[in-house]
């Protein structure tokens, strides 16, 4: 394929990332009584890009999507927590399914939980408290959640992109 379509298709997914962030941002909190837990909604179409073109297309797409988010909604607080989330699921993800003994789905979950344990990293660093580990069991329990979900919707997304070639 030529460059220029690689380019485009690149800039395609990060905008729809970008604006699944946004929703996101949007959406009430799933259970108020936890803050911060969330779908990962832009996590789909990391993986999709993850399986359908590569690893390098992927991160880039990511990082692309973390700085523009912070800096049009955030700040650098949220920067540091979303990109060590960020870096921590993709390598995860990229190392799982690299070694083909697991599902689309079950890379997935590895990358919501491991994207909430760089966060959970994050937190202890800056509030200088290893107690807000602790919060990692609820996390946890909502990142194999989230992994799932996020992990269906990039599945049905590949099967119904089988035909369209972007390599």
């Amino acid at each position: 394929m030529k460059k220029i379509h690689k380019i485009t298709f690149i800039s395609i997914f990060a905008a729809f990332a970008m604006v699944l962030s946004y929703v996101e941002m949007m959406l009430p909190p799933i259970w108020s009584a936890v803050p911060g837990i969330k779908v990962g909604l832009p996590n789909v179409i990391i993986i999709f890009v993850l399986y359908k073109l590569s690893f390098k297309y992927a991160a880039f797409i990511s990082l692309l999507r973390v700085f523009a988010v912070a800096l049009l909604f955030g700040n650098v607080l949220t920067l540091s927590y979303s990109i060590a989330g960020a870096v921590i699921s993709l390598t995860l993800m990229w190392l799982l399914k690299k070694t083909s003994l697991f599902s689309m789905v079950g890379v997935s979950i590895a990358g919501g939980v491991s994207h909430n344990l760089g966060q959970i990293i994050v937190a202890m660093i800056v509030m200088q408290t290893k107690e807000i580990g602790y919060y990692m069991a609820i996390l946890a329990v909502s990142g194999v959640l989230a992994g799932i979900v996020i992990g269906l919707i990039g599945a049905m997304l590949l099967k119904y992109t089988q035909k369209i070639k972007i390599k």
